[in-house]
């Protein structure tokens, strides 16, 4: 029988392998959402939706690189715990911002300037 090879920290060749092989996976599919990109800035949406999608496209490879290339996809339950409370307060920044749009505090407001006469045409005594 013939035994399998263990390189540094115990991990097999096939474990090795398994984790380049996900690793070139994942570079393709950075790869594809680069282009996807890319083809998306050509289209000029309006800038709204332009926006949209474009955070969508980078939190998917944000994604994909903290999952795979910093093993964030093997760590404990309480590693995702961070995860989800540092993005229910991403979105709560982002409520609060955005609820303020509609604020008109320090806003002057506007009042008709007089210009001295009364009614247009009218003949000064």
């Amino acid at each position: 029988m013939q035994s399998e090879h263990t390189g540094h920290g115990g991990h097999s060749d096939h474990d090795v392998r398994s984790h380049v092989r996900a690793y070139w996976m994942i570079g393709a599919a950075l790869y594809v959402f680069t282009v996807i990109t890319v083809a998306v800035n050509q289209v000029h949406l309006a800038i709204p939706l332009a926006i949209t999608v474009a955070l969508i496209i980078a939190t998917i490879k944000g994604s994909m690189v903290a999952s795979v290339f910093m093993h964030l996809n093997n760590e404990k339950r309480w590693i995702y715990g961070s995860l989800l409370l540092t993005a229910f307060f991403f979105v709560a920044m982002i409520a609060i911002t955005l609820s303020t749009l509609g604020d008109t505090i320090g806003t002057p407001t506007v009042h008709e300037v007089s210009t001295g006469a009364a009614h247009p045409g009218a003949e000064h005594k």
